[in-house]
């Protein structure tokens, strides 16, 4: 991990939300997780579980920026756990946070960028929300559809894309993870101005 000095700058801290293990990977619900592997995978950032943070986390830069990608471990209710524990160490002030995850209230495959905000019922964020007592970071939120009427949400949310929808979610994925990298760059207006608008 990186070494705290007091005089350097805290990295940017981008999280990915999500469960652990297998039974849940490539989910509705893991998306977040998935837009870290990209970011991973295009900026040489090795990801590997740290115990202390119970975090998988990758250190580098991505771009002039110091970063920490970052996937909880705790499971999804518990996300603010494993972000606290961070923020704390590295004394990272919310500016300095992005949030990525699904979005039942969007449609599938949009991307949407805020500031700040509620949590919408989104149970990782009601958690990180709590935690931080704060909602003002910024956020990437990505539509996995509207959970059809005769489905249960937590269900839904646990339930794999079909192959139609996995190649669009797959395409959404890859957008937000360039969104959290034009974050780093051009600021969030910016960002909104690109993302919100695009549907492809």
């Amino acid at each position: 991990m990186f070494r705290k000095k007091e005089s350097s700058p805290p990295p940017r801290l981008i999280i990915g939300l999500g469960n652990p293990g297998e039974a849940y990977a490539r989910t509705r619900h893991n998306v977040g997780f998935d837009a870290i592997d990209v970011l991973s995978e295009k900026n040489g950032i090795k990801l590997k579980m740290n115990r202390r943070f119970r975090a998988i986390i990758g250190e580098g830069r991505m771009g002039t920026e110091m970063v920490l990608l970052v996937k909880p471990q705790t499971y999804m209710n518990l996300s603010g756990e494993s972000v606290l524990s961070l923020v704390k160490y590295y004394k990272i002030p919310p500016t300095q946070i992005v949030v990525m995850y699904d979005d039942v209230a969007l449609p599938l495959g949009a991307i949407r960028v805020r500031e700040r905000g509620s949590a919408g019922g989104q149970k990782g964020m009601v958690n990180i929300i709590a935690r931080l007592g704060t909602n003002e970071f910024t956020r990437i939120r990505m539509g996995v559809g509207e959970k059809p009427e005769h489905w249960n949400l937590a269900d839904y949310v646990l339930s794999s894309f079909t192959k139609n929808e996995r190649e669009t979610m797959d395409a959404a994925i890859i957008r937000a993870a360039d969104a959290a990298s034009m974050l780093l760059t051009e600021g969030t207006l910016a960002t909104m101005n690109i993302f919100n608008q695009r549907t492809s």
